[in-house]
């Protein structure tokens, strides 16, 4: 009998129309009480009703279900609070599910307030939120065209683009927002994490409506894998394609590092595909610093750089505008000797694979590695190297000039240098060495260090 006045109360708002999916107002129905109730006539026209010993409702004519230990309805305020104490308040919407240990609902705005171990699922894209508190605004006709959610102390979400999605990105903030089922924001020390990506930042945005995300406050990105790449900037934006990001930008003081190679610029873009990087861009403005390419004993710069880099291991370095290409000699040259270099107006460098010869880490496969074996420069070419041979113990130098210069390197050494279009250029050997000085005169004192030993 309880059951049906408090179904009385609650269905004295106007009739709705069954799809409240479609964003109309929910009617909420009580089903059943499971102990006792009680109505309370605040004034005529208005009654506030209380319930407990589990509670089961919906919204009139939908799938909506709402359950409860105890309930409470204030009619003057328009609000359901839900309370659960044996066991959770549990929702189900027909965008979400959640659970809580307290939850109020407040029918004029068609928000859901939510407290205490929330767990809220997406029903649509799979996406999971798990924290200490939520607000959700229902999707209402004439109020919002679309669902949106706000968390805050940090929750943590496993964030899908679709249902299907195989492995979500692990995001957890300070306090997030969402919108729909494809834009989320976050602010406050925010953490990103995939099996194949992790990234940081003050705040950060996922619209994958347009394929964009955006980090910002010592943005830092890294790829994860044997041969892992990082990347940090003033901003940082990220391409997405589907679930996957496919490009990775570097606003403002751009820095990447792979296993092999460091890049820095203004602005750099990198290109992912499956789940790999495979090429690095680096440009600025004409003003400002220019984009530079380190590896282990090169280095390269340029008003633009570009890096292939398949599977994140270095293959080859193209530099265009002013391009400088300085390369460290080996290890017993004189450390106040001139480095190997070569300008022109563009570069190509290529690096050839070898193995590691120390082995993956436990004795595991060995992991190529990249080594320096061609360096071209076209336009106004000019280089100053150092050759060895067989017969002398210093090396030969040579400057050389023409429109193209290429050089071939072996064991970090050059080996060859040809030079085309208009050449010209000097060639310096080593001297020979000095004959013994048989002039010298004898001292005294060596004359009697010689003296045999007297008796």
């Amino acid at each position: 009998m309880m059951a049906t006045v408090l179904l009385v109360a609650f269905v004295q708002q106007p009739a709705s129309s069954p799809d409240t999916a479609g964003g109309r107002p929910c009617t909420i129905v009580i089903d059943s009480v499971g102990r006792q109730a009680q109505q309370v006539e605040v004034r005529v026209g208005e009654t506030n009703v209380f319930a407990g010993g589990g509670v089961l409702a919906h919204c009139q004519g939908t799938g909506s279900t709402l359950a409860a230990d105890s309930v409470a309805w204030f009619a003057g305020l328009k609000r359901f609070d839900m309370i659960g104490q044996k066991n959770p308040v549990h929702i189900r919407d027909t965008a979400m599910t959640l659970d809580a240990t307290t939850a109020a609902y407040f029918l004029r705005q068609e928000r859901l307030e939510a407290h205490k171990n929330v767990v809220a699922v997406n029903r649509n894209s799979g996406s999971v939120l798990r924290g200490p508190n939520l607000t959700y605004y229902r999707a209402l006709k004439g109020v919002r065209d679309t669902l949106e959610m706000y968390a805050s102390g940090r929750p943590t979400i496993d964030y899908r683009g679709t249902a299907d999605s195989a492995e979500p990105y692990v995001i957890v903030a300070d306090r997030v927002r969402f919108k729909g089922n494809d834009r989320m924001w976050g602010g406050g020390a925010v953490t990103i994490d995939r099996s194949d990506f992790a990234a940081r930042g003050d705040s950060m945005q996922l619209d994958q409506v347009v394929g964009l995300g955006l980090l910002v406050g010592k943005p830092r990105v890294e790829g994860k894998g044997t041969e892992s790449y990082t990347l940090t900037g003033t901003r940082i934006e990220l391409g997405l394609r589907g679930h996957d990001i496919r490009l990775v930008k570097a606003l403002g003081d751009g820095v990447a590092t792979g296993a092999d190679w460091r890049l820095t610029a203004d602005t750099i873009h990198l290109h992912i595909d499956r789940k790999k990087l495979q090429q690095a861009f680096a440009w600025g403005p004409k003003d400002s610093v220019r984009a530079r390419a380190v590896s282990s004993n090169t280095t390269i710069r340029a008003d633009s750089l570009a890096l292939d880099v398949p599977d994140q291991v270095l293959t080859e370095v193209r530099a265009f505008g002013r391009a400088l290409s300085t390369m460290k000699r080996d290890s017993t040259a004189r450390r106040d000797s001139t480095a190997d270099w070569i300008t022109g107006d563009s570069l190509t460098a290529r690096w050839a694979q070898q193995a590691d010869p120390a082995g993956g880490a436990g004795g595991g496969a060995r992991q190529p590695k990249s080594a320096l074996h061609r360096v071209v420069s076209r336009g106004s070419a000019r280089a100053f190297t150092h050759q060895y041979n067989q017969r002398d113990s210093l090396p030969s130098l040579n400057y050389s000039r023409g429109a193209m210069i290429d050089i071939t390197l072996e064991g970090g050494k050059v080996r060859w240098v040809t030079v085309t279009g208009h050449a010209d250029g000097v060639q310096l050997e080593p001297l020979p060495p000095a004959p013994p000085d048989t002039t010298k005169k004898k001292t005294p004192a060596d004359t009697t260090k010689k003296k045999a030993p007297g008796p």
